[in-house]
């Protein structure tokens, strides 16, 4: 695809290349990509993610406080014809960042380009990338935590003055050529907010962070995928399906998929809460939305060590997985869930994990909501 070719015009839809994206390695942690409740994206995902991405702002269901702060950026810029501030997305994986991205630009009506982090090792890989853009297109970058230094000192003044050195040569007789580039706007998304230095962050007019959704805003995110795929899918069947999905639309729609092979195969094709709950079952996803191997981290902490406090290493090793798929993958929604605390001594069943285990928790079982929050922010 050729540059004009990879830019839309002003009046028309942006057309989106993938500079790296689909090739670059996704901060998954060890993740099995047949969990099918983790918030990363899989194999099939971003195909089938896209024949339901909403297309503008108006599409857009939740994050409402995110939605009215974009809806005035990008109208501001429309009526002084010029590109918006920088936008940074920050949140968990799987609630919308990418979706936001491809918006801001088909609002604008601006060409789209998007690349990620670890997909741009050099700072000339990201100066080839910064000169190909046309006057208001929208660059993309997901990850952007993961950027290497070199590009992203690179970045900073390409951000604030449009404008890039490219250093010709080695030595004593390198040369720096400064290369004015086109007004841009730069999106960046990133699940680890706290790892973008202060010079990336300031550089950014717009800040956005993107929260857990509602099982009533699942239930619509589910009844809008559910028309798009010609799923017959009933309220009630929304309904349980939205209370496994983890406050996360990413793993709703892909349990909605799971769960229409079910019930095409077995129920008439018609999702009922009943074929919900059977299929879900059959996917080991169970009413809280956890997966086999969160059980089994909570089953090795209360049958091997009595609830705890016992240590990532061990407990990673108890149940057969490597230390960072326990704590990057489970423990994020165990802890949310309030299943599991991290405490300076090791990570705790709480008294919600016991009874969730069908046990009864032992006397002084870690449980209270002081207790839990305390722990959590002295465990990290």
């Amino acid at each position: 695809m050729n540059d004009h070719e990879a830019r839309s015009s002003r009046f028309g839809d942006p057309v989106p290349t993938r500079a790296g994206f689909d090739a670059a390695p996704r901060n998954t942690a060890g993740y099995a990509g047949s969990e099918v409740v983790s918030a990363y994206a899989g194999g099939d995902d971003h195909e089938a993610e896209a024949s339901v991405r909403p297309r503008r702002l108006a599409e857009f269901i939740g994050q409402q406080r995110v939605r009215e702060q974009l809806e005035l950026l990008l109208a501001g810029a429309r009526r002084r014809g010029t590109p918006p501030d920088h936008i940074l997305l920050a949140g968990p994986p799987g609630l919308g960042k990418t979706t936001l991205a491809m918006i801001v630009a088909a609002e604008l009506g601006a060409g789209l380009r998007l690349t990620s982090g670890p997909a741009i090792e050099r700072s000339g890989d990201l100066a080839a990338l910064l000169t190909s853009l046309g006057r208001g297109d929208v660059l993309f970058i997901d990850e952007i935590h993961r950027m290497a230094r070199p590009a992203e000192e690179l970045l900073y003044s390409a951000m604030e003055d449009f404008r890039v050195d490219v250093v010709v040569g080695k030595g004593p007789g390198a040369t720096a050529i400064p290369l004015e580039l086109e007004p841009f706007t730069l999106v960046g998304a990133t699940t680890r907010s706290g790892l973008l230095t202060g010079p990336m962050r300031d550089r950014f007019g717009f800040v956005a962070h993107l929260d857990f959704y509602t099982p009533e805003e699942l239930e619509q995110v589910l009844a809008r995928s559910a028309r798009i795929m010609g799923v017959a899918l009933t309220p009630e069947g929304g309904a349980e399906i939205a209370s496994r999905s983890r406050g996360t639309p990413r793993i709703a729609n892909r349990l909605l998929r799971r769960v229409r092979d079910y019930a095409e195969v077995r129920a008439g094709g018609v999702v009922t809460r009943e074929v919900a709950h059977a299929a879900l079952a059959v996917y080991d996803v169970d009413p809280l939305g956890l997966d086999r191997l969160d059980r089994a981290v909570l089953g090795a902490l209360v049958n091997s060590f009595g609830g705890g406090p016992v240590g990532l290493t061990t407990l990673a090793v108890a149940v057969g997985e490597q230390p960072d798929t326990v704590e990057e993958v489970c423990e994020p929604y165990l802890v949310r869930a309030g299943l599991l605390a991290r405490t300076p001594r090791g990570r705790v069943a709480t008294a919600a994990a016991w009874r969730h285990l069908g046990l009864t928790p032992p006397p002084g079982a870690f449980g209270t909501q002081g207790e839990l929050f305390e722990a959590t922010e002295s465990g990290g």
